[in-house]
């Protein structure tokens, strides 16, 4: 594409429905080789195919969209992964996207990147504005989602109101403020890796359990095992009614420490809500009117470990949800784990 201008640029592009709606930084060849640069890989190295359409992610193309984004090169590895993560074929990355429900590929970063390749905002306002490396690498991935894998509203991407995570949707891990082992080395890597984290989202839906003095006599603990669980479990939600799926639940770190020193650690959490959030056939049968087997119940999730729990956000009194679609057909969304391999966040030396 050739323009006159900055400015010309930036229409053309609108006009080639290239953006997502916001503008952009127009990607020339300088700009594009910095980030493939900062990258590790050959430009023409293919990462994998972006569903619907199915556009083949070779490191250029990915590098334009991060540069529309307004990545810096430093941000640039932890783009590759998120988008090797999304397009690993247990994420099913075409029916998320084109699910009419509002899911949205969330990305969790861990390890020595939250610095090295931002910094990656982990605690107060991280999924909010602000912060540009959050605000890039997630908008990076979401403008790849539209340029390469066709998902465009109402085209490829069939969801009937969307939601915010679809500008963007990054975050760090607050592993300095967590009790307990940082997510991704529950998932295969090692503490020191640098990995993302990829899963499918809804917006966060905030559950409030007051710190402190309340009307209760039940200690922190029980309390929040109770209220969490109680809206995990939600017969409104795609994953009380499918049984199946992801939920991601956010502590912030007031949360977090109270749960560690009354004892439970990130499996017994998972564990204890998971023996928390069902419903019967009756009860999910008088919210949503199907027939269900009697005398049977049914889980948020099949399985403990299909609750994925970390730690973000500043200290206060909500813990956040943020549920999947569940099964999507016969498809299964599955939240992916990706190490950073083989890239450097090194500034590349400035061209002449």
């Amino acid at each position: 594409m050739q323009a006159a201008d900055e400015a010309a640029a930036q229409d053309a592009l609108q006009e080639h429905g290239l953006t997502d709606g916001l503008p952009v930084v127009v990607p020339t060849p300088a700009r594009v080789e910095q980030l493939i640069q900062a990258g590790g890989l050959d430009a023409e190295f293919v990462l994998g195919e972006i569903g619907p359409r199915l556009g083949v992610a070779t490191i250029e193309k990915v590098a334009i969209n991060a540069v529309m984004a307004g990545c810096l090169p430093e941000h640039f590895p932890v783009v590759i992964a998120a988008v090797r993560a999304v397009t690993r074929p247990e994420f099913d990355l075409t029916e998320l996207q084109a699910t009419t429900h509002n899911v949205a590929p969330l990305i969790i970063v861990n390890g020595p990147a939250r610095i090295d390749c931002g910094p990656i905002a982990s605690g107060v306002g991280a999924l909010g504005a602000g912060f540009r490396a959050n605000a890039t690498i997630g908008r990076a991935l979401r403008l790849c989602l539209l340029n390469l894998g066709g998902a465009r509203p109402g085209v490829g991407d069939m969801a009937i109101m969307g939601q915010p995570g679809k500008f963007s949707y990054c975050l760090a891990e607050a592993e300095e403020h967590s009790p307990f082992p940082p997510l991704h080395t529950t998932r295969g890597c090692a503490a020191e890796d640098s990995a993302v984290t990829v899963v499918g989202a809804e917006a966060p839906h905030s559950v409030l359990v007051a710190i402190g003095t309340t009307h209760s006599d039940l200690p922190f603990a029980d309390r929040w095992l109770r209220t969490v669980s109680a809206a995990l479990a939600s017969p409104a939600s795609n994953n009380s009614q499918h049984e199946a799926g992801t939920v991601t639940v956010v502590l912030n770190p007031a949360h977090a420490q109270p749960m560690a020193e009354a004892g439970y650690t990130r499996e017994q959490l998972q564990a204890e809500l998971f023996s928390r959030t069902w419903r019967t056939a009756e009860e999910l049968a008088y919210y949503t009117g199907a027939t269900y087997p009697p005398g049977s119940r049914f889980n948020v999730v099949k399985e403990p470990a299909d609750i994925l729990l970390l730690v973000a956000g500043d200290s206060g009194n909500y813990t956040y949800l943020m549920p999947s679609a569940g099964p999507l057909g016969s498809h299964f969304n599955r939240p992916v784990t990706q190490r950073l391999v083989d890239q450097t966040c090194e500034l590349p030396a400035p061209s002449v």
